[in-house]
């Protein structure tokens, strides 16, 4: 009897594909998100953030808009963004997000720290040097 072998697509990734960018995706979204809002000359509030997000490379697939806001909260609660509520002419309050002083410290160290660990694991599985570190 053959058995049945469900073929994978890149829109049905392993659970254990799924568990891994879950878990990278919670510190590089609060990553990302400090770095717009660094980036920004005025708050921006969430879809105009997920836009930003998505006009940068892949960022739609490795961020999900539904992430966002959770993060976007507990960087609030943690003194990193203030956040104010602002009337929108086209639907419900908006809530603006901008980066305080804090926050800028934090980027700044958690640049730091992720320009570590991504040489630490680029030398690990090939990050594009031989064995003698050539």
């Amino acid at each position: 009897m053959e058995s049945f072998k469900h073929s994978r697509t890149d829109e049905d990734p392993p659970s254990e594909d799924r568990k891994f960018r879950r878990e990278l995706s919670s510190g590089i979204t609060a990553l990302a998100l400090l770095g717009i809002l660094d980036g920004a000359s005025v708050p921006l509030y969430g879809y105009s953030i997920a836009k930003r997000m998505e006009e940068t490379g892949d960022g739609a697939r490795i961020v999900k808009h539904g992430t966002l806001y959770p993060v976007l909260r507990s960087l609030e609660g943690s003194g990193l963004l203030e956040s104010t509520v602002e009337p929108s002419v086209s639907g419900p309050p908006r809530r603006y997000y901008g980066i305080t002083a804090a926050g800028r410290e934090a980027l700044g160290r958690w640049k730091r720290i992720w320009e570590e660990t991504s040489a630490f694991i680029g030398g690990l599985i090939g990050g594009g040097q031989d064995d003698q570190g050539n």
